[in-house]
């Protein structure tokens, strides 16, 4: 990519394509293109459509989703299923067709097997079954890297699908009916503190590990890859991994709360360890920079500016 590249970033409003944004214009791309949701309705095939012959973006960034938690994921599985599908083939198929030089799909890391071998590899896809709890989000996910996959053998386009693992930062979702794990953690212990409350309660056993990527690192990771050569699965993490425990009682040093963990064994772990194996991103020369410490205090930082008044 060159400064003066079209570029568009879909889903820029969001955890993922707001940090993209942030990194492209840190790094001098100044033919930025986005469209919020009322703009442009991207479940809309005809609209996408216009929009790419009139636009014509010349690298594409696909942070556009219908994300959530475990909760969401479980209880919302249609919506979850059926608009990725239709987002990502629409945009896919619109880039195909005018021609669009590169074109980066996000996907998560939980299209991998429930019971995955860890660290997991790009190579154990579809190896085994999917967690029951986001199933249809995950199909979805495999759809659009198979997509890419696809086009590119057929038309010869480079088109790239990178895993990213758990991220989190400035702009995340902490509507703790949809949000996930670390911002719907520094809501409950950050209004747990305002109310001088004892505990603060946490699903599940504390006991799953789970990798966390600070969401600046992801799109650093993300610009990096489109200047390379690279159309194969891509893992982007940090490699290292923590309890939930560990990552409740960090939230609660950051927030400066100092009650009790109450964990509710009756709500749902997912799965047990979740961990990206990101030995193919460092071989291509990069390295996260934000560990887990610093990236929280950034994030609950954020939440203090932004949170709605009570």
């Amino acid at each position: 990519m060159k400064p003066e590249s079209r570029i568009y970033v879909a889903g820029h409003r969001g955890l993922v394509g707001s940090a993209i944004v942030r990194r492209l214009r840190a790094g001098g791309f100044s033919e930025l293109i986005t469209r919020s949701r009322t703009e442009l309705d991207l479940l809309r095939q005809a609209s996408v459509e216009e929009f790419f012959a009139n636009e014509k973006p010349e690298f594409v960034f696909l942070a556009a989703a219908r994300v959530g938690g475990i909760q969401a994921n479980n209880t919302r599985r249609g919506e979850f299923i059926y608009e990725n599908l239709v987002i990502q083939s629409n945009v896919i198929e619109a880039a195909r067709q005018h021609d669009c030089q590169r074109l980066l799909f996000l996907g998560s890391s939980c299209i991998y097997p429930r019971d995955c071998r860890q660290p997991m590899r790009e190579q154990d896809l579809l190896s085994g079954p999917l967690e029951s709890t986001n199933e249809p989000y995950a199909i979805a996910k495999i759809a659009g890297l198979k997509l890419c996959e696809a086009y590119n053998r057929q038309y010869g386009s480079r088109y790239l699908a990178v895993m990213p693992t758990n991220l989190y930062g400035p702009g995340d979702n902490f509507d703790l009916e949809s949000s996930h794990v670390i911002p719907a953690l520094i809501r409950k212990v950050h209004e747990a503190k305002t109310a001088g409350a004892a505990g603060v309660s946490i699903w599940g056993t504390g006991k799953p590990l789970r990798e966390f990527l600070y969401v600046d690192d992801m799109a650093d990771a993300c610009v990096y890859l489109m200047g390379t050569e690279r159309t194969a699965l891509t893992n982007i993490g940090s490699g290292e991994e923590v309890s939930i425990r560990r990552l409740a009682e960090l939230v609660c040093e950051v927030v400066g709360f100092d009650g009790k963990l109450e964990f509710d064994e009756s709500r749902p772990d997912g799965t047990a360890r979740k961990l990206l194996d990101v030995r193919q991103l460092h071989d291509q020369g990069w390295h996260h920079q934000v560990d887990l410490r610093a990236g929280l205090e950034r994030t609950y930082r954020w939440y203090l500016e932004n949170k709605p008044p009570a």
